[in-house]
């Protein structure tokens, strides 16, 4: 039985029992993800890659057990058992990395962010895409250690790597400061909750969303649609601004230069009237006060606030655009105007 086998024949008749193998599970998987999908849509979904990664890892290991019982060539055998062999631990690396995405992806899916006022569900959805990447990159490590052992004369390299006592003869002094550099300031980041996926920030002197949180970078889209992708460290060194770190409510503030004829009290009841029939102002801050009185000009400043900086630029240019009409055509004396007095020419009378 044994020289049958190994020929030949024996090899086409193992590599098609091998694909018989992988047709049947290919038919189990399907038959169970169509049952099991009326019942977990989305959780199939989530699992659609490791799926595929799971084939690929039963399709090397039955290709694998063809060779080692019937491959006929004993000198090419060895070369591609090692071959397949480290494509096993490789396609296995695969499988369980889809399937901590596909977990990871789907708690995520059950924390939806919900506005700038979801302080849980963006600091969990940060926190769960660093563990992602971290847990993912382990089981590379450990991989990249096991296909080392099977490396006549490597063993030593493989057991450095598993045990963590080579990644920094293997990495450029230089860079492993940097990259490991970026992996601390990132699981601080997840720790420390200071930047998550949702927050608004101020990075670079540019405003934007914080699209994703990895453990080495943060990307920002800003509001023109580009995307900053800015190393983990820049968030741990760098003083930002967090617009949504605790509450999404903001203040600001519309100034105009008007007239020293101004009537602040006639200028503070229309900033009021126009609050009361704005639906962007949250009705917890207005107010007007003048602010500065030099130059020939008053400066008044009017505060307002909202429910997040969206609606807080709105406002403020709806109060700007509101109180501009109403002086240029309710009270034209508040207008701006440059006096000018000749050289010995009396002052004007004062106004009673």
């Amino acid at each position: 039985m044994g020289p049958e086998w190994s020929s030949l024949g024996g090899f086409a008749l193992a590599v098609g029992l091998a694909v018989l193998a992988e047709v049947a599970l290919f038919i189990i998987l399907r038959l169970s993800t169509q049952i099991l999908r009326r019942r977990h849509p989305l959780l199939m979904d989530q699992y659609t890659r490791a799926r595929r990664q799971l084939l690929i890892l039963s399709g090397v290991i039955f290709l694998l057990i063809a060779v080692a019982t019937s491959w006929p060539h004993e000198g090419s055998k060895t070369v591609l058992q090692h071959v397949l062999v480290i494509a096993t631990v490789a396609a296995a690396a695969g499988f369980l990395t889809s399937v901590v995405t596909g977990t990871i992806n789907n708690i995520r899916s059950h924390h939806p962010i919900e506005g700038d006022d979801d302080q849980n569900s963006r600091r969990i959805q940060t926190q769960l895409s660093l563990i992602r990447g971290f847990v993912n990159a382990a089981i590379w490590l450990v991989a990249l250690g096991f296909a080392f052992f099977t490396i006549p004369g490597a063993e030593a390299v493989g057991t450095s790597i598993l045990a963590s006592a080579g990644v920094a003869s293997v990495i450029a002094g230089i860079a492993a400061q940097s990259l490991l550099g970026n992996v601390f300031a990132g699981l601080q980041l997840a720790l420390s909750g200071s930047v998550r996926v949702g927050d608004l920030v101020v990075a670079t002197g540019q405003q934007g969303r914080v699209e994703e949180v990895t453990l080495t970078t943060v990307v920002v889209k800003t509001w023109d649609g580009r995307h900053l992708v800015l190393p983990s460290t820049y968030f741990t060194t760098t003083p930002f601004e967090n617009w949504t770190h605790g509450s999404s409510e903001m203040m600001g503030v519309v100034q105009l230069d008007v007239d020293w004829r101004v009537s602040p009290a006639s200028l503070r009841k229309r900033l009021e009237e126009v609050l009361a029939k704005a639906p962007l102002w949250d009705g917890k801050s207005s107010g007007l006060i003048v602010e500065d009185a030099t130059g020939g000009v008053v400066r008044v400043r009017a505060v307002v606030s909202a429910a997040d900086s969206s609606d807080l630029f709105d406002l403020r240019a709806q109060v700007r655009e509101e109180l501009v009409e109403w002086i240029s055509s309710q009270a034209t004396d508040a207008l701006p105007v440059t006096r000018t007095l000749a050289e010995g020419a009396a002052p004007p009378p004062a106004q009673a």
